[in-house]
C-alpha cells in the first residue's frame, strides 16, 4: 500500500486553487502504523506507542485549534467491512470535519501550533486519504 500522508505539493496547489470563501467538509480515511514512527530526536522516539496512540496525541494537541478556528468533526464512523473496493484496505479513523470556510483550513495547518502537533499524525499513518468536499443538502434518494 502506497504512504499517503502528507499532500503532494500539485495537490495542495489544487486545493488552494479552489473557491475559499465557502465551508468545506473534509473526508478523513486514516491507517495507524503499527508502531508509531516518530524522529530520531523527538522526545517520544523511544516511547513504544501505537498509532492509535500517536494519533490520539494529535488530536489532544489540535482540538483548541479546530475549536478556535470553528471547524468540528462532524461525523465519525467505524469501518466494518468493504463492499465495493479494493478489499485489502482498511481504515481505523474515518470522519468528516466540516470547517466554516477552506481559508480556516489553510488557516489550521499553518498555524504554528498545528504545526508542532502534525509530528504525531506523521508518526501515527501509515496510510491515509483526505478529499475536500462541498457540502450538499441530504435526501431521500440517492443521486
Amino acid at each position: 500500500m502506497t504512504a499517503y500522508v502528507d499532500p503532494e505539493r500539485e495537490q495542495f496547489e489544487a486545493f488552494k486553487a479552489l473557491d475559499r470563501d465557502q465551508p468545506i467538509e473534509m473526508l478523513n480515511l486514516v491507517k495507524f502504523r503499527e508502531r508509531a514512527a516518530y524522529p530520531a530526536d523527538h522526545p517520544l522516539s523511544t516511547a513504544g506507542l501505537t498509532g492509535a496512540e500517536a494519533y490520539g496525541n494529535y488530536g489532544i494537541d489540535t482540538a483548541p485549534i479546530i475549536a478556535r478556528l470553528g471547524a468540528s468533526i462532524i461525523w465519525r464512523g467505524n469501518m466494518q467491512a468493504v463492499l465495493i473496493g479494493p478489499s485489502d484496505e482498511h481504515w481505523d479513523e474515518v470522519f468528516v470535519a466540516r470547517y466554516p470556510t477552506a481559508h480556516a483550513f489553510l488557516e489550521m495547518v499553518t498555524d504554528a501550533d498545528y504545526q508542532r502537533a502534525v509530528i504525531h499524525r506523521q508518526a501515527a499513518v501509515e496510510t491515509s486519504r483526505l478529499i475536500r468536499c462541498a457540502p450538499a443538502a441530504g435526501g431521500k434518494a440517492f443521486g
